[in-house]
């Protein structure tokens, strides 16, 4: 079996078709990774993009299953994959729905992260949509 060699660029491009950026800390791991070990950094990142596109899932729904286990580990990622699912059409309601969910297994310190980062995401307060 041949083994298909992968870019630095390829990797960075698959954070910005889901989220529309590389965030900076997953870049410098990229880059330092794609020195040291590329095999190591390519497998985890091909792990990592299987996982997250589940053909029994459509991305609005892992996006927003994504963002709520990360509100529960209170991992500051959270960002990423709310920013992830109002790409892929999620709605403020939807978010905050799934912050409550969150909300229910971590507590208040979860639903206090989504506030943040979703007033930051929906600074007009009459905003209903992604997009």
């Amino acid at each position: 079996m041949t083994k298909k060699i992968v870019e630095l660029d390829e990797l960075k491009s698959r954070y910005e078709s889901m989220i529309g950026f590389t965030p900076p800390k997953i870049a410098k791991r990229l880059e330092l990774g794609m020195r040291v070990d590329p095999d190591l950094v390519t497998a985890l990142e091909d792990w990592r993009i299987a996982a997250l596109t589940p053909t029994a899932l459509d991305q609005k729904t892992v996006q927003l299953m994504s963002f709520a286990i990360l509100l529960v580990q209170t991992s500051e990622a959270a960002a990423n994959h709310a920013k992830a699912a109002i790409k892929a059409g999620a709605t403020l309601e939807e978010l905050h729905a799934s912050a409550g969910i969150a909300a229910l297994f971590r507590g208040v310190a979860a639903f206090n992260m989504a506030g943040e980062i979703l007033a930051g995401l929906f600074p007009e307060t009459g905003q209903k949509t992604g997009g």
